[in-house]
């Protein structure tokens, strides 16, 4: 792999000139000092700007890379490699870069996903720090817990003691701050709540088939005064009809309150939105929102819609297919694409380890029967013969297909859950993949693989563009040998 290099990295020379003085000879003394950045972390792979990417961050992503598609039958999926997988992630954070030099982060969808993400976390902080230590549970109060439901089992009957003592404490937790603060309710605020809920539920400035208030509907509908309505006020805070709004939002629609007809369903459901602001004043008094690893999940739920917002503003004048004709030539030059895929018929043993893997293949080569191997060794035991196609292979699928019918392949990796393990498989029959002919069915995959194909070429340039925009450095001798199927 070629390796990057900013040009315009930093070296720091200090050069101090100390004078001292005698009392009878005043001499100059001049001492070079070079001030050395501080050492960079031994896993990191590249960087750009202010953002790291570490070797783990890397093999995660490489390894993603090598899960197939399996809503793409015929797609050539070929070995992810390391490079382009690397130069990819160097690129998205570079979007991440633009798009806070863009000022994107003050979205106001953007900004409410933050504030309520960032409260969730504050509240968890709060109140994983208030109940440390606090939810004892007794043996005592265990075999009495039991004895009102024989069947529980004691590990679930100390969680449910452990769930309502939780609950009690948290809720006098609650009191007791919410007193603190002096929170105060303007309940006479509560019929214009009333008011302008039902105006967006049964009046929507966009008809709606399904009868419920959205999120653009708040976001859109309500005027600056009314979204700035104060329902509630606490010791430098406040929550507004908008926050209230915000809330109910949040909720499925069919589980949604359904006395918001009423100042009393306002009430209530005010009551449950003030215990995020209340908890998160708290947790903010105790210094909890400089958390470093809260700031760290907050820095990277920022990256995450950054970059999905400006993926979006780069593909919003995306071109839809215009015409049949484009579409039945797009069909023609990929045919394959769109035929029966390739399909082999197979069964397998899970093996361990590849020392297992080898012991089974011996054993199978040596004339031992199939099944009574795997259930000696396979990591599972019942397992039917099934269809397989390169989808669910990936790039594993043209080492199953140069094989032929009832020869034992192996020992191979394949995906295992979330990772590779070693396979011994049985190849059972084996089928070529077809061609199809145009039919006007398959209009909506052909333009689905056009829209698709044009998004990532947009998307493309734009990250190339980014590249030579952004200086960055990669740490090639760092990456050189990985192989993404031996990483765990």
């Amino acid at each position: 792999m070629k390796s990057v290099f900013n040009k315009s990295a930093l070296s720091f020379l200090g050069l101090l000139m100390i004078l001292c003085c005698s009392c009878a000879v005043k001499q100059q003394v001049e001492t070079d000092t070079v001030v050395k950045p501080a050492p960079e972390p031994a896993n990191m792979v590249a960087k750009i700007g202010d953002y790291v990417i570490t070797k783990e961050e890397f093999e995660k992503e490489l390894k993603a890379e090598l899960v197939p598609r399996r809503d793409d039958y015929n797609v050539n999926t070929e070995p992810a490699d390391a490079n382009t997988v690397l130069m990819k992630m160097i690129a998205e954070k570079a979007m991440v870069i633009e798009a806070r030099r863009q000022n994107y982060l003050e979205d106001k969808s953007i900004q409410d996903s933050l504030k309520r993400f960032k409260g969730k976390k504050l509240v968890n902080l709060l109140l994983g720090a208030y109940l440390k230590d606090k939810l004892t549970v007794t043996e005592t109060e265990i075999d009495e817990k039991i004895k009102t439901n024989p069947k529980l089992k004691r590990t679930s009957a100390k969680a449910m003691l452990q769930r309502a003592k939780a609950g009690k404490l948290i809720n006098q937790f609650y009191s007791e701050i919410y007193k603190k603060l002096n929170v105060q309710k303007l309940s006479v605020n509560f019929p214009k709540a009333v008011r302008i809920h039902r105006r967006l539920l049964l009046s929507p400035k966009k008809p709606q088939k399904m009868r419920w208030i959205r999120v653009n509907q708040v976001r859109n509908e309500l005027t600056p005064e009314e979204k700035n309505i104060v329902l509630a006020t606490y010791d430098n805070g406040k929550v507004t009809l908008k926050d209230w709004f915000n809330a109910l939002c949040q909720f499925a629609p069919p589980s949604r309150p359904k006395d918001l007809n009423t100042t009393k369903g306002v009430e209530r459901l005010l009551d449950g939105v003030l215990r995020t602001p209340i908890f998160v004043a708290e947790a903010k008094s105790r210094g909890l929102d400089k958390d470093e690893s809260l700031l760290k999940q907050v820095r990277e739920r920022e990256d995450r819609h950054l970059l999905t917002k400006i993926r979006t503003e780069k593909l919003s004048d995306i071109k839809e297919p215009i015409s049949e004709e484009q579409i039945v030539a797009y069909f023609s030059k990929n045919k394959k694409e769109f035929g029966t895929p390739e399909t082999l018929k197979i069964t397998q043993i899970w093996c361990q380890d590849i020392e297992t893997a080898r012991k089974v293949k011996a054993e199978l080569d040596s004339g031992k029967d199939f099944k009574s191997v795997r259930q000696e060794y396979s990591l599972e035991k019942k397992g039917s013969p099934f269809n397989t196609y390169p989808n669910y292979e990936g790039v594993l699928f043209k080492d199953l297909w140069k094989a032929e019918p009832n020869e034992i392949v192996g020992p191979v990796k394949g995906f295992y859950r979330k990772g590779f393990k070693w396979r011994i498989v049985k190849i059972l029959e084996k089928k070529p993949g077809e061609v199809k002919e145009y039919t006007s069915d398959m209009k909506g995959s052909v333009k689905m693989r056009m829209r698709n194909e044009q998004r990532e070429t947009i998307l493309k340039k734009y990250r190339n563009e980014l590249l030579k925009k952004y200086p960055y450095e990669i740490y090639a001798e760092r990456i050189k040998d990985i192989d993404p199927l031996n990483i765990p």
